[in-house]
């Protein structure tokens, strides 16, 4: 077994595109690995025409039935306003409701407090025991709620924000 293990790597290294190809995959693997971020517009989200925000959780998944996760990232409500937010999403046992607790943070627009965010999400639109909607502490937002695919526009942190 070990000769014809020896013979296959040196085999390999005597075919410069199979090396090639094998470390290519070897070193993108982590990248490639990972998940996509979750987005959640509220009130429409983020940007023209819209004045809403959007909740994006950097990498995040949604759990499986009857389970939690954590949740980080950010909530962009401005191009140069972005919060940074954390908490935990759980979804329910029978799969249908998905719901995100968010605290977030932005000192430069809230001062020192945060923020409370209650997102509930009908995963399946037929049977959903409520309607997809954010309830927030601060007065002006919330409102209906859903899941968006994420773009650059709501996904990318300036370095000059407030």
């Amino acid at each position: 077994m070990k000769r014809v293990m020896l013979n296959c790597c040196i085999r390999a290294l005597k075919q410069p595109w199979l090396l090639l190809c094998l470390t290519t995959l070897l070193v993108t693997a982590p990248r490639n690995a990972r998940a996509a971020n979750f987005c959640v517009a509220v009130s429409g989200g983020f940007g023209p025409p819209a004045l809403g925000e959007t909740f994006v959780g950097e990498g995040f998944t949604s759990p499986t039935s009857g389970t939690c996760k954590p949740w980080a990232g950010i909530m962009k409500s401005n191009t140069t306003v972005v919060w940074t937010s954390t908490g935990a999403a759980c979804l329910s046992n029978d799969g249908k409701l998905l719901t995100i607790v968010l605290q977030s943070t932005d000192p430069s627009f809230n001062g020192n407090g945060s923020v409370t965010d209650t997102i509930e999400l009908c995963r399946v639109a037929s049977n959903c025991p409520v309607s997809s909607f954010d309830y927030s502490s601060l007065s002006g937002f919330g409102g209906p709620a859903a899941q968006v695919t994420c773009t650059t526009k709501v996904t990318s942190i300036p370095s000059m924000h407030d």
